[in-house]
């Protein structure tokens, strides 16, 4: 029950991230709104997300894992129905800020409570089912979201969220047992303040470049404010240790930073194939948003699907081979979407590289996240579960970015030579993207055929260009997991002990020879342990009866 109510309020979260994407044209003419602001409407909300995660994960650790997910989907519930009754762009604007708040608070409190409650031999089955719904929830939200588009309208996409919400919501107050940290230190409230300026700063800099322009002012402000930030965050970090908001010092350990670097790279190229899939799925094949999105539900079914079998295959082989095995399956779906890809071989000549994808990318995405939230100790698991998450915003924006970019650069150079003879109006409007050239082709008259057979053809020029870049990071990211992964036999082997420099336990001879003495000889007691006992360590048997204190 505890696994059912964080997955669904993980999926009402990650539902909304892609979800308007499928209603862009309408919501310009809902709001008579530009395109700018409709871009605006649909990425502040990760934005608000991404910036939120630490800070709020960190915050739920202190105040109980459970009030706070309560909060974020109360939040988030009333946002959502505030921006399905939005009479104007400006509060659909303000109420999309207001579900990336309730969704930061969501977010990372699911996989903490997860990896705090769980027991170790149950965990790495509970992170690959947390771990499958974030991977293919935001392609079957989509499909959800196409589907109630076409049958009624946009407003009706928030329907799906608020009743996500409501589910979620009654199942975390009957099962979600509540778990925190006592912490010895004052909350680290500069380093939140500086991360939040970080990730807009670096985030709002991914999102704009391919819009505005790498070397646009805006976006050059906004990667200068992002990285200032970022060192003095890490400066910060490093100077308070052990009350650190963050102890960058972890990443020293190779279960963190592998963990990291993988799920960075994974979700960057998983986002970038989205960026690629969909024009070509209605700008190349013509077909509809309900069907595109449709076409997608094989790979994030395997991906769902193999995200579960990852602990499995880990226990019997080692997490650093099943990470290798999902990245080198990953890169080869790439290399077999850009080696057969082709105009006239349509959805079949891309299907096995999405399957090939899908399972590669579920294999890799668990032992990733369990060596994450494995390397932090119980009771900081809501910085954990965030670093999670942001390290997967981050590979989202990067991977929309780059692959975004390489993907329209490449049909740039390729079109320009197949326009000849074509109209320039036309071929003015044609070299601004695939999407402009179908568009433009309505009113080429004789040379319709002719300008969209070489718009079609320079996406797919685009397309492999795209393709083999990934093939390559990913060939260079199996390269790092095999000489440096994690070695860790299997995820689920309870986090190793924090290196806070704090002194080891000491123990009183006499104190404890009291303890045994009267353990031997009286029933156990049936007192909950206090915190910091065997009750509530990592790795406790659940259901064992507590130890009495010593003095």
């Amino acid at each position: 029950m505890i696994l059912i109510a964080v997955s669904v309020a993980l999926m009402a979260v990650i539902a909304s991230v892609s979800g308007l994407n499928v209603a862009q044209t309408d919501l310009a003419v809902e709001f008579g709104a530009s395109q700018s602001t409709v871009l605006w409407i649909i990425n502040i909300y990760t934005l608000a997300l991404a910036a939120l995660l630490l800070p709020l994960g960190a915050i739920g650790d202190r105040i109980g894992r459970k009030p706070m997910l309560i909060a974020g989907l109360v939040v988030f519930g009333v946002a959502s129905v505030l921006a399905g009754l939005a009479p104007t762009a400006g509060i659909m604007l303000a109420a999309r800020v207001l579900s990336g708040v309730g969704a930061a608070m969501i977010m990372p409190i699911t996989l903490a409570v997860i990896t705090s409650t769980f027991p170790e031999e149950e965990r790495g089955k509970a992170i690959g089912v947390w771990t499958g719904v974030a991977g293919g929830g935001g392609v079957i939200g989509m499909f959800l979201s196409a589907l109630l588009v076409d049958v009624a309208s946009w407003r009706w996409l928030f329907l799906l969220p608020v009743a996500l919400v409501g589910v979620a919501l009654a199942l975390t107050l009957r099962s979600v047992p509540d778990s925190r940290e006592h912490a010895g230190h004052s909350f680290d409230t500069t380093g939140a303040l500086t991360s939040v300026v970080a990730v807009t700063g670096l985030i709002f800099a991914l999102q704009e470049g391919p819009e505005k322009g790498w070397s646009a002012p805006v976006t050059l402000v906004a990667l200068a404010v992002g990285v200032l930030a970022a060192i003095a965050f890490v400066a910060r970090e490093l100077r308070r240790r052990e009350s650190a908001l963050l102890d960058v010092r972890l990443f020293r350990e190779r279960r963190l930073a592998r963990g990291s670097v993988t799920l960075l790279v994974v979700f960057g190229v998983q986002a970038g194939i989205a960026v690629v899939l969909f024009p070509f799925l209605q700008a190349v094949l013509g077909w509809s948003g309900l069907l595109s999105t449709l076409a997608l539900m094989p790979m994030a079914v395997l991906m769902m699907l193999t995200s579960g079998l990852a602990p499995r295959l880990a226990a019997r082989v080692g997490a650093r081979t099943t990470m290798a095995t999902g990245i080198a399956l990953g890169g080869a779906g790439l290399a077999l979407m850009a080696l057969f890809v082709s105009v006239g071989g349509g959805y079949p000549s891309i299907l096995p590289g999405m399957l090939a994808m899908g399972l590669g990318m579920g294999l890799a995405m668990t032992p990733s996240t369990e060596a994450i939230t494995a390397s932090l100790p119980r009771e900081r698991q809501g910085v954990a579960s965030a670093l999670n998450d942001v390290t997967r915003e981050f590979g989202t924006a990067l991977g929309v970015a780059l692959l975004g970019a390489l993907l329209s650069a490449g049909y740039r150079s390729a079109v320009d030579d197949r326009l000849g003879g074509i109209p320039r109006d036309a071929a003015d409007t044609a070299r601004a993207g695939v999407a402009n050239a179908v568009e433009a082709a309505g009113g080429a008259g004789p040379h319709r055929e002719a300008l969209l057979d070489a718009a079609q053809r320079s996406f797919v020029d685009g397309w492999q260009q795209a393709m083999w870049a990934g093939v390559a990071v990913m060939a260079a990211l199996l390269l790092l997991v095999l000489l440096r992964g994690p070695k860790s036999p299997a995820p689920g082997a309870g986090a190793p002990a924090p290196r806070t420099g704090a002194p080891a336990l000491q123990v009183d001879a006499p104190a404890l020879q009291e303890v045994v003495i009267a353990g031997a000889s009286g029933p156990p007691t049936d007192r909950p342990a206090p915190p910091g006992h065997a009750a509530g360590r990592p790795g406790s048997a659940p259901g064992s009866s507590p130890s009495r204190p010593t003095r």
